[in-house]
């Protein structure tokens, strides 16, 4: 799909924006250029980029690295690339500072016990998730810097990067158009997106963030620039048990859905950052995931509870 004009000129740039199906998600590629054949050339590249990470991390390729480790849990250590293995290394940090409420080793949660493209009518057996959740466990991923190796300690464990993933992706695209010449866009990948430069007039991006009583409503408007924005929420895919909602965000401790929050909003640097901290502050709770925000430098939130109370973190003005 080609990229389209979407906003008039202004000082000789335009921008430029493609939407497409990347990472089983939407992604959306905006840059600020001079000629839309030069866009054109740019945001194939991002694409490509992203295609890469997608082929590097997906479970859905028998061959692809993240399968490998997996295949060979409680069996032996797999070597990785070098990017696989920084990565993971940089999701045991996370892991480390949220408590363990961020976890790629969530995999090991079978899908048959909370499936929320199918009709469910009733909630899962308790004894049936704890026994799940015990495989869930940051702490048994063992990394070798020096052999670049990833080891699953328990049989049956398994790792994802569905909570980092397209953060990571989209944080690879803007460095590839950014060293192409690209000095203005937005890589938006469902939501979780970075931002660099301005528009053409000059003026900073204006961010929406999501209503979560309203799919594809908006909230609050942020103007941000060299920023990231991710949401978390239980808006997009959740099911309804005897009148009462149940979000797909699942607490790696107890195997069942968060209760209590409907959104959470990051604002950080990176996407990577961004994407994995939204979900375990909603896991966290209100009180101790803004404590561990106001905490860590250059990172900000916004939450919504199901009261519909909006809280943020200390630096945090909203219009």
């Amino acid at each position: 799909m080609e990229s389209t004009l979407i906003n008039r000129r202004s000082k000789g740039k335009a921008v430029f924006d493609r939407s497409l199906k990347l990472m089983g998600n939407r992604f959306q590629i905006t840059v600020v250029a001079d000629e839309e054949s030069f866009a054109n050339r740019a945001i194939d590249a991002g694409v490509d980029e992203i295609r890469r990470i997608e082929a590097l991390l997906t479970t859905f390729s028998e061959e692809s690295e993240t399968n490998l480790v997996n295949k060979n849990a409680g069996i032996s250590p797999v070597r990785v690339s070098r990017e696989t293995f920084e990565l993971i290394h940089r999701s045991l940090r996370i892991s480390n500072v949220t408590q363990g409420s961020f976890d790629i080793s969530y995999g090991s949660i079978d899908k048959r016990l909370w499936n929320f493209d199918t009709t469910m009518n009733s909630l899962p057996d308790s004894d049936t998730a704890k026994k799940m959740v015990r495989l869930i466990n940051y702490k048994n991923i063992i990394l070798d810097h020096d052999g670049c190796t990833v080891f699953l300690k328990e049989k049956g464990m398994r790792i994802g990067f569905g909570g980092i993933g397209k953060g990571y992706a989209a944080d690879r695209a803007k460095l590839v158009m950014q060293g192409m010449g690209v000095a203005s866009g937005i890589v938006n990948a469902s939501g979780d997106l970075i931002t660099w430069g301005s528009q053409p007039d000059g003026k900073p991006w204006t961010i929406g963030i999501a209503n979560p009583n309203a799919a594809g409503q908006i909230f609050s408007y942020m103007n941000v620039s060299d920023m990231a924005v991710a949401t978390s929420g239980n808006y997009e895919k959740y099911i309804v048990i005897d009148g009462k909602k149940y979000s797909h965000t699942i607490n790696p401790r107890t195997g069942f859905p968060v209760t209590g929050i409907k959104s959470v909003t990051v604002i950080t640097r990176f996407a990577e950052i961004a994407d994995a901290m939204a979900t375990p502050i909603m896991i966290m709770g209100i009180n101790a995931g803004l404590d561990m925000v106001n905490q860590i430098y250059d990172i900000e939130a916004i939450l919504v509870d199901e009261n519909n109370s909006v809280y943020t973190s200390k630096n945090i003005r909203l219009s």
